[in-house]
């Protein structure tokens, strides 16, 4: 057992120098945190240490504490079993707990600490400033009660003394009235409401609140429950009800305000005395806190969502890539009748729909390749406009208002189009009467959001409004999730808000909904702009008939499918193509003295993979080129050399010829 006595400090209370100096029990199987946590609290109070729960039960018959700051984890006997012991016993029972924790940070063990009567749960590694200003709070408290304590016994004693000691206990009830107000507040100021119940002649609980601004809980219904015209547990939702324990209780419920709000409170609270004493207790507004977890949920939601995406687009993209390439063999070599050429077509636009949803699928992942530029808002709504006065019919109208006329977006053009003309057939679908859409195009400051990153200095927002139903709160946070849709069976597939709000942060900028049911929505794109002027214009270059291309190509690739596809298009180029199934096959066959100009291989290989492939052969074979093909636009390629062609499953053959011409 060690203890660490600090260096009196004063607290600001009356009469300091009258009160002995509170002391604080910490209790950490740990020397080391043992010694951290002393120096952080030493200028509060003298610091006992305890380093097992058998040896602090053992502190607490000898004296009394403020604060006891409880390491969970300990071995023989842990937190919650030393704080049980603590709670049962009537000299240690309103002694506050704060637990400390380096693990057990789910909601089910917080909630346990504040079962076995927790007022606070602190992970380490520990804030030094927020543990000190919450174990300052405590001790204050501690002392406040010691000197009111003490006052009480002085005002006993004054009362028998003469008119000097009847002149010395008048200066002492002010100075009691001091402290009153000190705690008050002190409990004004603490995020919580401290009330006395008992139970009324019905049987139901009846509340007084002596503490805490109750007003910050109950907004409209304050009054009312200060007057005793409004009972609080009748506003507990009939789901949460619940009896009170007879012995120190801690509940978590949903309490409904007359405005139609609800928030999550969390209620502890103890017998005051024995028998029909009743019990106090203090209520906190977590609404906050759970507002913040069901955040953190979908963001690992959609998080998970985004890695399953980018593992499936791989696989999936390999599949498209037979099939397309295979049906662009069966086009070049088979003669079809008209029926056939029908059956043909409708396979192709199957297949290109797959393209599309996985294009889809890796928008709302954020891991689609982008090739922003400076879009002239102007030109945008003209280009747009056109590509959606045939969808939206004659009882719909859209009203453009672009207002900045020097800046310019910068996004990805055609990602941006496609996102825009998303919203316009998402706004007709919830205008089913008609009316009119509207699209603004204005500058804004830097997004709240988006404050801590570091960004460009002019901002563009696209806002679309229409004038629908609206959307229910309650849904506001899920129109975004993949595969979520509001609208009937076979009328959507749940991707486009998904797409869009995932181009959108991909971008650099903010996407936001805004709507109420029977007033319309609003959605808010945010983008970075620029004054500059120019537009990155990638020049192709056309390749007809008469190109000269390589002669030969070695291709690369595990899956079978794929590799046979892609060697027989490039069989019917003319080409002279070799084929092998994986890194160290390919590299075995130019060992062995096969001739091949260029290397195409796949990226994701079991063992060596496609980049790996190309810079070993670099190395032995300089004067040949390569290019990797990739059904994933991200993953491990952003590590490529930029001197290395990479072309996307399914592979447009166009594009393959000019890599093939300029090799």
């Amino acid at each position: 057992m060690r203890k660490a006595v600090s260096k009196p400090k004063h607290t600001g209370q009356a009469s300091p120098d009258l009160m002995p100096r509170a002391r604080i029990l910490l209790v950490d199987d740990d020397e080391r945190n043992l010694l951290a946590l002393s120096e952080v609290l030493e200028p509060i109070a003298d610091v006992v240490t305890a380093p097992s729960g058998r040896l602090a039960l053992r502190e607490l018959l000898r004296d009394d504490f403020a604060v006891i700051l409880l390491d969970v984890f300990m071995p023989e006997m842990d937190g919650y079993e030393t704080a049980s012991l603590i709670r049962n016993r009537p000299q240690t029972s309103r002694i506050p707990i704060i637990f400390l924790s380096a693990v057990n940070k789910e909601t089910e063990h917080l909630m346990r600490g504040y079962a076995m009567g927790a007022v606070d749960y602190v992970f380490k590694p520990v804030d030094p400033i927020v543990l000190k200003a919450k174990v300052t709070v405590f001790v204050d408290l501690f002392q406040l009660r010691q000197q009111v304590a003490t006052r009480a016994q002085a005002e006993q004693e004054l009362r028998d003394a003469t008119l000097r000691a009847e002149a010395e206990r008048l200066v002492y009830e002010r100075e009691l009235q001091q402290t009153r107000l000190q705690q008050a507040a002190i409990l004004e100021a603490l995020p919580l409401a401290v009330y006395e119940a008992s139970i009324g002649d019905d049987g139901e609980p009846v509340r007084r609140f002596v503490g805490g601004d109750i007003a910050k809980f109950a907004g409209v219904d304050a009054d009312a429950l200060l007057a005793g015209d409004l009972r609080w547990d009748d506003h507990i939702t009939d789901d949460d009800k619940a009896e009170p324990d007879e012995g120190l209780s801690a509940s978590q419920y949903r309490w409904s305000r007359s405005d139609g709000s609800v928030i999550h409170v969390i209620d502890q609270r103890v017998r005051a005395g024995g028998g029909d004493g009743g019990w106090v207790g203090t209520l906190i507004d977590v609404s906050a806190q759970r507002e913040l977890e069901q955040q953190l949920v979908q963001s690992r939601k959609t998080e998970a969502l985004g890695q399953l995406t980018g593992g499936v687009a791989h696989d999936f993209n390999n599949l498209l890539a037979a099939v397309l390439g295979g049906l662009r063999l069966i086009e070049g070599r088979v003669e079809l009748g008209v029926r056939e050429q029908r059956i043909f077509e409708h396979m192709r636009h199957a297949a290109e729909n797959g393209v599309e949803l996985v294009r889809r699928l890796m928008a709302f992942a954020r891991k689609q390749e982008l090739s922003p530029v400076a879009i002239e808002p102007a030109k945008l709504c003209d280009t747009v406009s056109g590509l959606v006065d045939h969808a939206l019919g004659e009882a719909l109208s859209v009203e453009w208002d672009v207002k900045p006329d020097d800046l310019r977006l910068f996004a990805d053009e055609a990602q941006l189009e496609l996102a825009l003309v998303n919203l316009l057939i998402n706004a007709r679908d919830a205008m089913t009467n008609g009316g009119k859409i509207s699209v603004e195009i204005e500058e804004v400051a830097r997004p709240d959001d988006l404050r801590a990153r570091d960004g460009a200095p002019h901002w563009l927002r696209i806002s679309v409004c229409d004038q629908g139903s609206g959307i229910a709160p309650e849904l506001i946070e899920r129109v975004t999730e993949p595969f979520f849709t509001t609208k009937g069976p076979g009328q959507g597939t749940g991707l486009g808000l998904s797409m869009v709000a995932g181009f959108v942060e991909q971008s650099g900028g903010f996407f936001r909904i805004v709507s109420e049911p029977g007033r319309g929505t609003q959605v808010q794109m945010t983008f970075p702009a620029t004054k500059a002027n120019t537009r990155n214009q990638a020049t192709a270059v056309a390749v007809d008939e008469r190109t000269s291309l390589v002669g030969s190509v070695l291709v690369v690739d595990d899956d079978d499918g794929v590799r046979m596809v892609v060697s027989e298009q490039l069989r019917d180029l003319g080409l002279d193509v070799s084929e092998a199934e994986n890194a160290e096959r390919a590299l075995a066959l130019l060992q062995n003295g096969e001739s091949a100009e260029f290397l195409l291989t796949d990226f994701s290989m079991p063992g060596m993979d496609g980049l790996s492939l190309i810079m070993a052969v670099r190395g032995r074979w300089p004067q040949m080129r390569g290019a990797i093909m990739t059904g994933n636009p991200k993953g491990k390629l952003v590590s490529c050399d930029p001197q290395i062609p990479v072309i996307h499953k399914p592979i447009d053959m166009s594009e393959l010829k000019r890599l093939l011409a300029a090799a």
